[in-house]
This record gives C-alpha cells, structure tokens and sequence, in this order.
C-alpha cells in the first residue's frame, strides 16, 4: 500500500465515530439513514445466486441517470443480474421505485480497505461500474487486485473538481490508472481525466439524454394538470437551500396575479423547512402529499414528493432549474427539455456546463443572472406563447439529436474486454 492510500486509509478509519454520529444526525429527520447500517461495513445478508454486473449509482440523479444503461447491460448480458449500490437512503428508494426486484440493491461501504473487500468477496462481480465522479481509492485498487475489470461511466469532471485532484496528483493518477477504462460524457471531461492521469478515456455522451417519460409520468402529469387548473403554471424544480426565497421574490417581480407557483426542492428532508418559509411570506399553500385540487386562492403547491419530476415539468407551463441561482452547480435541466418545456437556469451550471450550454445554443432554455432578471424571464415568456413552444420543440429535439450514450458505454465494455 503506497503512502498516499496509507494515510487516506488512516484518515477514513479517525472518522468512522463521526460517520456513525452523522448517520445518527441525519436519522432524526431521514430515518432511513439508520437501516442498513452493517452494509456500510461490508456486512451483508445473502448473496447473489448469479453472476453478478455491480453499478454505483450514490444517490438520486445518479440513480435516474442509470436507467437506459440498465436496461442496456440487461440486453446485452441477459444471464447476469444487476446488483445497483447507493450511498443515501433516497438514492436507495429512487432505484426501488424505478427498478423493482428486477435489480439487486444495498449500500456501498465507506471505503476502508477491509470494507470493501468484504463487499467484493460477498458480490463476487465480475464487472463494475462507478457513475459520475465516484472515485474510491482503495475500492478501485481492490478491484485491480482481484482482477475486476471497474469502469468510470458519465464521467464528469468540471474544471473546480479537476483543481481540487491535481493538488494530490500522484494519488489520483494512481487511483485513475486502476481502472479498467472511463466513459466520459463530453471531450472537455474526457482532457481533464486524462490529464489527471485516466487511461482508456473513451466520449460516450450523457446517459440523461436517453433518459425518456414513461406512460406513468405522462398520465400522473395530466393528473396534476387537472389539479392545477387553467392558471399558468411555473415549476421551479430541484431548489437547493436558499433558493426556494428567492424564487419567491423573483415571481413577485414577474406580479403575475394568475400565476400558480409549484416548489419541488431537491432533498425531502427539507420540505418541511420550506413549508414553514411559504407560510410566514403569508402565502396560500398546498402540499402535492395532500392530494387535493389546487384552489383558486392558492400561490404556492409544494411538490413533497420524490420521483415525479417529469409529470411537474408535464403540468407546467415554464420551468426554472434549481441548483442554479445559488453556486452550487445546477441540476439536471434535460428532464425539462425531454418534457417539451421551456427552460430557465440560474448563472451557476458548472455541474451540467455541456447540457446547459447545449439547451442554450439550441434555443430550448435562456439563462439569468440573479433574482430580478428571473423575474422577468418568467413575466417575458409567459406573455408569449409562440416562443414557448418553440423553446420546447427545441428541447424535444435536443435530446434526440445527443440520444445513444448507453449503447456506445455497452460497445466500449466490450471492446475493451476483447483487448
């Protein structure tokens, strides 16, 4: 064991109390946190009666993101079962909802040596995918190890996360060269990994393009747009803390009297937090959760819900992306876009920097820079509905035009499985 992973591995044993204490905390608000605990050890109950592809989706978005290579991992290896790791409990309940018993699920161990080989020798996979920017040291060196082939898939790395693993270079380069290969989702991330040391860096796409409204997202957004009535209809979706106030100042700057305001925050711990703000701005509220038609004296709907994004987006008429206002990075604008809505982001999107910039070149969604001009984006575009529906014709067609990531990540398994 080199120096570096020594002291990553002495480091990550020091803060185990404070992990536990952490899972504690969070516990109070999520219980979910406090089931499983023995599988963040690498303590688990059965194992797989089959051979076994594992992929590490650590909460929500990534979760979602995993759906159409799912699907295309079953295609291809139709004997094997899929066995889909999280990180968070609603990352965890995410892969229930969209999955079923059709994959396997449990938690991934914090990545302690003796954690992770536990994890492996339960599991016995014989290949692994880590989505995104989940890069474990002593997960992927035990990997090499045992003669698992571990991929980087939708790889992402912005030019702030690059920074951040050049000041360890030698470590990263490394862990970067114990994989088996990465797909990146755009040539600028696939320079920046392999700058930083990434062997085998193929450009794959983003797996959020092949994603698509199934029949059940269709019919639950007609449901909602019952509910809400003939009003016009603004969904700000995937706010983050901070961001659900200034939406509200921002729609009192569009002073549109009609308008019906919809709050999906992003983390469900939070939707009391934001319940309680809405009512002391003295704003008639209702709860999605309470499953009621949308009163004429209603300002707000508080979307408490996980996993009905796109019938929001659906039940829309114009849609703000979260994420954004605040530097956090933005969240995913293409659920959005696939929905045939038109678009608002925040100046913050470094997180999905290509997506973004794609929707904006091809008209699907405008950017703002602070409250007040979000205020009067939403007054603009809900006064002209031509250039609504062109903005969502455009996104339609965006996400045809970038489709196919997860059959080119299927191709790049093989190809490199044959050399």
């Amino acid at each position: 064991m080199s120096f570096w992973r020594a002291a990553y591995s002495t480091l990550l044993l020091l803060l185990v109390p404070f992990a536990l204490l952490r899972l504690l905390w969070r516990g109070r608000r999520q219980p979910g946190y406090l089931r499983h605990i023995p599988e963040r050890f690498g303590f688990y109950s059965s194992p797989i009666d089959a051979p076994v592809i594992w992929l590490h989706a650590v909460s929500v978005g990534e979760t979602r993101a995993a759906e159409p290579l799912v699907k295309a991992l079953r295609e291809r290896w139709p004997s094997h079962r899929l066995l889909l790791t999280h990180m968070t409990p609603t990352g965890r309940a995410t892969g229930d909802q969209v999955f079923g018993d059709t994959v396997s699920r449990c938690y991934l161990p914090y990545d302690l040596p003796w954690a992770t080989t536990r994890f492996l020798s339960h599991f016995r996979p014989q290949l692994g995918l880590l989505l995104e920017t989940e890069l474990w040291p002593n997960l992927i060196c035990a990997c090499k190890t045992r003669s698992i082939p571990l991929y980087l898939v939708n790889a992402r790395l912005s030019e702030r996360s690059a920074s951040g693993y050049a000041r360890f270079s030698r470590f990263t380069r490394a862990t970067l060269q114990a994989l088996a290969g990465v797909a990146a989702q755009t040539s600028a991330d696939a320079e920046r990994l392999a700058a930083l040391g990434a062997e085998q860096v193929t450009v794959c796409g983003n797996l959020k393009f092949d994603r698509s409204p199934r029949p059940e997202d269709l019919e639950l957004a007609e449901r909602f747009r019952h509910w809400f009535g003939q009003r016009p209809v603004f969904v700000a979706a995937s706010t983050r803390e901070g961001e659900e106030e200034k939406v509200l100042e921002a729609v009192e700057v569009a002073s549109q009297p009609q308008l019906l305001t919809v709050i999906v925050p992003r983390h469900p711990q939070r939707f009391d937090a934001v319940a309680k703000m809405i009512a002391a701005r003295s704003l008639a509220y209702q709860r999605r959760s309470a499953g009621q038609a949308v009163a004429s004296t209603t300002a707000v709907v508080l979307g408490d819900s996980m996993g009905e994004l796109y019938a929001y987006y659906g039940a829309s008429d114009l849609a703000f992306i979260g994420g954004s206002l605040l530097p956090l990075g933005g969240q995913n604008l293409l659920e959005a876009c696939a929905m045939g809505k038109p678009v608002i982001v925040g100046p913050h999107t470094f997180n999905f920097e290509e997506a973004t910039q794609l929707a904006i070149n091809a008209g699907a969604a405008v950017q703002i820079g602070d409250v007040e001009e979000l205020g009067q984006a939403i007054a603009e575009l809900l006064a002209d509905a031509e250039r609504r529906a062109r903005m969502g014709q455009a996104g339609v067609a965006l996400m045809g035009q970038h489709q196919g990531a997860a059959q080119r990540m299927v191709a790049m398994l093989q190809e490199i499985s044959r050399r």
